[in-house]
């Protein structure tokens, strides 16, 4: 049985050495890029339908970083699944983490330190708290 992994990926730097590291670790692993549309809080999170909450050039620009996601597979001669989700990042990569369809998380950290990881959060400090499964982290 082939191993599955999930790689968040946003088209940032840390996002795509992660990419780039899940190939080079896991050569035989089917691999998914997962980008999460991000959706405001507050306001916003009593509507229940988050379609009618994402501005159509979201969806276009999550398109177009997920082509940049197949493009680096293509760069390592490998071919992955890319799928979008809509919500915030964190919670949204754990509920994919806790389908049971992976064996590990691959993520990219800008590597945020002191005040900075305070007031901005960290997604990926997050998902290693929470996801079910191992969850390697990438800097």
């Amino acid at each position: 049985m082939s191993e599955h992994i999930l790689v968040p990926y946003d088209g940032s730097e840390p996002a795509e050495a992660a990419l780039e590291y899940a190939f080079e670790t896991f050569p035989d692993a089917d691999v998914t890029a997962l980008y999460v549309i991000p959706i405001p809080e507050g306001y916003w999170a009593a509507f229940e339908d988050t379609e009618d909450r994402i501005p159509s050039g979201a969806r276009d620009h999550g398109d177009t970083i997920l082509d940049d996601a197949v493009a680096v597979a293509a760069d390592h001669d490998r071919d992955i699944d890319a799928e979008t989700a809509t919500g915030r990042p964190d919670h949204e990569i754990v509920d994919w983490a806790e389908d049971g369809e992976y064996d590990t998380v691959v993520i990219g950290s800008h590597g945020r330190e002191g005040v900075s990881r305070i007031l901005l959060g960290s997604v990926a400090e997050n998902v290693v708290r929470r996801a079910p499964i191992p969850v390697i982290v990438v800097r």
